[in-house]
């Protein structure tokens, strides 16, 4: 039976939240960029639910989704890496809204679980060799008491051209499972849970990167002279024209 994603914020209780707060080697909030970053996002009002939400969407839509060049490589992995890029996937955005939510005093952590229905092109798929995507990264935020989770990885624009709805956050309910169309009727499905960390688990990610994507690792994760955002617009035109004709 799959290790389904408890989509119930948990609460607190004492927890230490030092860990939670302290920069690290991949969530590196005391990182300049990354700070000048997050207190631009925030100014200075709001409460920490205020503050969340606008880091959210400044990570989710600023930092461009690109899974057909990853840097498997500890500083390819930092939050400050992605900010510089200005792109990353799931599992570096995620650590850069975790960064930039530590920078500003909110406590925050990583979390992971496998998931299908990704949104993916066909090329990516064939590419990966196969269509289960595992440690698909999210945020969670310490908000009101509780952990939140949070998803920036698909920016609008990427959401726009797949044509399905973007994911939206308010602070106070999780934000997990995406919207496979613009009706909302199928979302992506998480078939395994990895669980949460206060440091991206670098060494158990490339394990399960060499065990499920050999071939892309051979390559250095990386598809020549493509561009994900152009593949998710042909590919959305090529199925909306296949409903018409079945119309």
């Amino acid at each position: 039976m799959s290790d389904r994603i408890s989509t119930q914020a948990p609460v607190l209780d004492g927890q230490n939240l030092e860990p939670t707060l302290a920069p690290s080697y991949f969530i590196d909030s005391d990182n300049a960029a990354v700070q000048t970053f997050a207190e631009g996002v925030v100014g200075n009002g709001g409460d920490d639910i205020d503050r969340g939400v606008q880091l959210y969407y400044a990570v989710r839509d600023s930092i461009r989704y690109d899974p057909y060049d990853i840097n498997c490589t500890p500083e390819g992995f930092r939050a400050s890496t992605c900010l510089e890029r200005a792109r990353g996937f799931c599992i570096t955005k995620a650590a850069l809204l975790a960064a930039s939510a530590r920078a500003v005093g909110i406590p925050s952590r990583v979390g992971y679980g496998d998931v299908r229905n990704h949104l993916a092109t066909p090329r990516l798929i064939e590419f990966m060799g196969t269509d289960e995507f595992v440690f698909h990264g999210y945020t969670e935020l310490s908000l009101e008491g509780r952990w939140v989770k949070a998803t920036p990885a698909f920016n609008l624009s990427l959401c726009e051209r797949f044509g399905v709805l973007p994911l939206e956050f308010d602070g106070r309910e999780d934000s997990l499972f995406h919207p496979y169309d613009a009706a909302g009727r199928r979302h992506m499905e998480y078939v395994r849970q990895r669980g949460s960390y206060d440091e991206i688990p670098f060494d158990d990610i490339m394990a399960a990167f060499h065990k499920y994507y050999p071939r892309a690792m051979e390559r250095g994760f990386r598809v020549q002279d493509a561009d994900f955002e152009s593949d998710a617009g042909q590919d959305s035109n090529s199925q909306e024209g296949q409903s018409l004709e079945q119309q």
